[in-house]
């Protein structure tokens, strides 16, 4: 029996039709710009964020960092929630990189408030750094899958412009809060500067993002990935995965979301765990064992005994991730899983 693994959406593997489509690619150089299947794609993403312009990169991260160096100077502040990804999971980045310093503010589920926003930009004081950029997450891991409303974000983008700010969005999993709220994903790109997107997450391609935003911006960025050491060649056999998931793999995400309520459901019987299914939007669930007497590390070893991979989120939280290798059976079997380790309340 194989394992049941809820531990992220990246652990998706290319179906036998994307590998197909990848053999099949038509490649060139992408450093001389020469790669049609890249080319492609990069257009394409940039028509579905109604942005000018776009640019294939290896990994979320690179893009979120490419973007945070190309709106930036050494010095400058950017303001971020503190659960976001680009601050607690890109392995100190943007000081390294940028040479900036992250201004966090603490959301409810990951979000914002545009209050929050206008209080903690910086006046024009010698003393104190240059607020620069304010950087959303959309939908937001930490939050729980949460989906910012777009309301939030045009009361954002409208202050930030009146700031004479930019505005960056992590969109890693932009595709699963277009899905949840039936919103075209220009709709939340309009109201950033610019826009990362992760293709390997839900979507279900084994590498790659894109990073979206005026002509000008990404042929900035396009400098800064050649710094980073993120020029490709031949990348159009990767890029042809994300082509295929894009056409095919983003109305399939309404799947996983049923599967992720399912489960948030499902675990409410359990002694000890402490979830809310209301708080489940899109295919995260983050459950805390506090009250089931182990922390998080204990549990996930437990379910592992009963082939079931899940992720300890600190000490007492887990996070599950439903995604396009996890079927409504697995599901029942991953229930079955934790009512042998809690029991049931």
């Amino acid at each position: 029996m194989d394992f049941i693994d809820l531990r992220s959406d990246t652990v998706t593997k290319p179906t036998p039709a994307m590998r197909k489509a990848m053999a099949e690619a038509e490649v060139g150089d992408d450093v001389f710009g020469e790669d049609p299947t890249v080319n492609a794609l990069q257009e394409k993403v940039a028509r579905i964020l109604g942005k000018e312009s776009a640019i294939f990169v290896p990994s979320g991260t690179m893009a979120n960092q490419l973007a945070i160096k190309s709106h930036t100077q050494p010095g400058d502040e950017v303001i971020i929630e503190a659960t976001s990804h680009p601050y607690n999971f890109e392995g100190g980045a943007a000081a390294a990189l940028s040479g900036i310093q992250f201004y966090c503010l603490k959301g409810v589920r990951g979000i914002l408030d545009v209050s929050q926003i206008e209080e903690a930009i910086r006046p024009e004081d010698h003393h104190f750094p240059i607020t620069r950029l304010i950087c959303l997450e959309n939908t937001h891991n930490r939050g729980g899958g949460s989906v910012y409303p777009i309301e939030k974000m045009a009361a954002i983008h409208r202050l930030v412009k009146s700031k004479n700010l930019q505005l960056h969005l992590d969109g890693a999993r932009l595709w699963n809060a277009s899905i949840a709220k039936g919103t075209d994903p220009k709709e939340y790109a309009q109201w950033a500067d610019s826009v990362s997107v992760c293709l390997s997450k839900g979507l279900g391609a084994p590498i790659g993002s894109l990073v979206a935003g005026s002509k000008t911006f990404i042929d900035r960025v396009h400098r800064f990935r050649k710094m980073f050491g993120g020029g490709m060649r031949q990348v159009g056999i990767i890029a042809a995965a994300g082509i295929y998931a894009l056409d095919h793999h983003i109305e399939r995400l309404k799947k996983d979301h049923e599967n992720a309520k399912r489960l948030a459901v499902g675990l409410q019987k359990f002694k000890g765990l402490s979830i809310d299914p209301e708080h489940v939007e899109t295919n995260i669930v983050i459950v805390d064992v506090l009250n089931t007497g182990m922390i998080a590390s204990q549990v996930t070893e437990a379910m592992k005994k009963e082939r079931v991979l899940t992720h300890a989120f600190g000490r007492t939280q887990i996070r599950l991730v439903t995604h396009l290798g996890v079927s409504g059976e697995d599901i029942e079997v991953a229930l079955g899983g934790f009512e042998k380790v809690l029991g049931k309340k």
